[in-house]
């Protein structure tokens, strides 16, 4: 920036400037009013608008003047003509800075007014005419054809155009369904057999969950835990929470089986 600054050129730095904030359709307008300049017969200056000042000669209070610029061409038979300007004073002061083709900068000058344009009062009705003829537009969805060569024309080419097939997107392959692995068939034995088996496995450990228990004594799970609420007490808390342990009085019997 300190480089930049030695070559910034300050000349028209106070000269008073407008800061004017317009609608896209002005300056269209205005571009293609520059476009038009550059033609066979050249115009540096074209004239693409002109500022009306409203005041009362009788007034000293500035606030009451009022400012209206009227377009000089439109490009569109519904885009208002005349536009209000209302005028700011109170922002944060700028300056206008710009740079030429060969990287010149130049100060062109300090904002002293800043204006927001708006279709005047008589203006509103072709303003409302544009505005619905823009969001009508907007609405309209344009549909392209293209035109494929006969050699380039395949099945493939025809069902990813579809939007089927391999070349579909990841949106259009449907997830496929978790199959849920079937449980095995256990086949109940008798009563007296399996706690006979219940007996042996507490004696080989003190502690089993219904989990392991019923892959030892391969019975339904139903079937297990009728059996277990006569033979056993389920532990809800405790360091061996979540496992059976035989009731006392059936543990006293394995143990003096065991004994013997």
């Amino acid at each position: 920036m300190a480089e930049e600054g030695k070559h910034l050129e300050t000349g028209r730095a106070d000269r008073s400037v407008w800061l004017m904030k317009c609608p896209t359709i002005v300056s269209r307008a205005w571009q293609e009013a520059a476009a038009d300049a550059g033609g066979p017969n050249p115009n540096p200056n074209p004239v693409v608008a002109k500022v009306i000042l409203s005041f009362d000669p009788l007034s000293t209070d500035e606030d009451l003047n009022q400012f209206k610029m009227e377009m000089a061409q439109t490009g569109n038979g519904n885009t208002p003509k005349n536009y209000s300007l209302n005028m700011f004073k109170d922002f944060v002061p700028m300056c206008v800075f710009s740079e030429s083709n060969q990287g010149k900068l130049a100060c062109e000058g300090k904002v002293e007014h800043k204006f927001d344009m708006e279709p005047h009062k008589e203006n509103l009705s072709d303003y409302a005419k544009l505005c619905r003829e823009r969001t009508k537009n907007s609405m309209i969805k344009t549909r392209k054809v293209h035109v494929l060569d006969k050699e380039h024309v395949n099945v493939r080419t025809m069902i990813s155009m579809i939007g089927g097939g391999p070349h579909s997107g990841p949106k259009d392959k449907k997830k496929p369904v978790p199959t849920r692995t079937p449980e095995v068939k256990r086949t109940r034995r008798d009563r007296g057999d399996i706690e006979n088996i219940l007996f042996k496995l507490f004696e080989r450990q003190s502690n089993w969950s219904l989990r392991h228990l019923m892959q030892e004594t391969d019975q339904p799970e139903q079937f297990l835990k009728e059996i277990m609420n006569d033979l056993c007490v389920y532990n809800k808390r405790g360091p061996n929470q979540g496992t059976h342990e035989l009731k006392p009085e059936y543990k006293k019997s394995v143990e003096d089986t065991s004994a013997t």
